[in-house]
């Protein structure tokens, strides 16, 4: 097979669209106030990290029903990597002062991180799964197709008990049958299964682990997210309308995978 002959017109600039990349931070204050621009340099890169780890998640969820432990093991470790940056960011925007941000806040009218698709689009992966977020998107619109999409496909928590079937581990039928588009749920039934992994199959317990390791750096970056919230804007509503720390308080602690963490008084 013969070399594809380069390109001599592609550079670092044109591969990258650097040029269009720098063209998207456009601050609405005026001035303009010397903040804003953080700001959206921050959320359009949680964006960007967002797209990866949907790209990550769609790649371990196929190796994961194919059966493939290394490059199942391979994946998760780079997606916890990426929680990682993602919690280190908040240290950023944390330099930000509650004045700084109260200087443009008001710019920002209906816009709230509340309307991230690609958010909500990892819950769903993660199995958090609630219909009512897709009411949010216009009908017809591509966020909203998208989410209905996700909505449809197995989780990553399904992927993960398909994984374990394959490999001759008792999962329960109830949860290999399971309506996918509903909200992954603790299911009793698997944890004798769980338990037996965990004392007798070393390699498929550390995958298990590193589902752990993945639900735990979610909730940290939940929880560093609603600290940075709070320690802007106080209990006010949030941007947008949206409920603010309040809402982001509830969502602290939720397990995305509750068996696995449900079997650790058992073992």
């Amino acid at each position: 097979m013969s070399t594809p002959a380069a390109d001599p017109a592609l550079t670092y600039a044109n591969y990258l669209k650097i040029p269009e990349l720098l063209a998207l931070q456009r601050p609405r204050s005026d001035g303009p106030e010397h903040d804003e621009m953080l700001f959206i340099v921050i959320h359009q890169v949680y964006e960007l990290w967002f797209r990866q780890l949907l790209w990550e998640a769609d790649h371990l969820s196929a190796r994961l029903f194919a059966g493939d432990r290394p490059a199942a093991a391979s994946t998760l470790r780079r997606m916890l990597t990426i929680l990682k940056t993602m919690v280190a960011q908040v240290d950023v925007l944390e330099t930000m002062t509650p004045v700084s941000f109260q200087s443009f806040r008001a710019r920002l009218e209906s816009a709230s991180g509340f309307q991230s698709a690609q958010f909500r689009e990892w819950e769903f992966m993660l199995g958090l799964k609630r219909t009512k977020v897709i009411e949010h998107y216009p009908a017809g619109s591509p966020e909203r197709e998208r989410l209905e999409r996700r909505l449809a496909m197995p989780s990553l928590w399904d992927a993960f008990a398909h994984f374990l079937d394959g490999a001759g581990i008792a999962v329960p039928r109830v949860l290999l049958d399971r309506d996918v588009a509903t909200p992954v749920e603790a299911c009793p039934e698997f944890h004798a299964a769980l338990i037996g992994v965990y004392r007798d199959s070393p390699d498929l317990r550390v995958i298990c682990e590193l589902f752990v390791d993945l639900d735990e750096g979610i909730q940290e970056w939940r929880y560093r997210h609603v600290k940075m919230v709070e320690r802007t804007i106080g209990m006010r509503t949030g941007t947008g309308g949206s409920a603010g720390v309040g809402y982001l308080q509830r969502t602290l602690f939720n397990p995305a995978f509750p068996d696995l963490w449900a079997i650790r008084t058992e073992l």
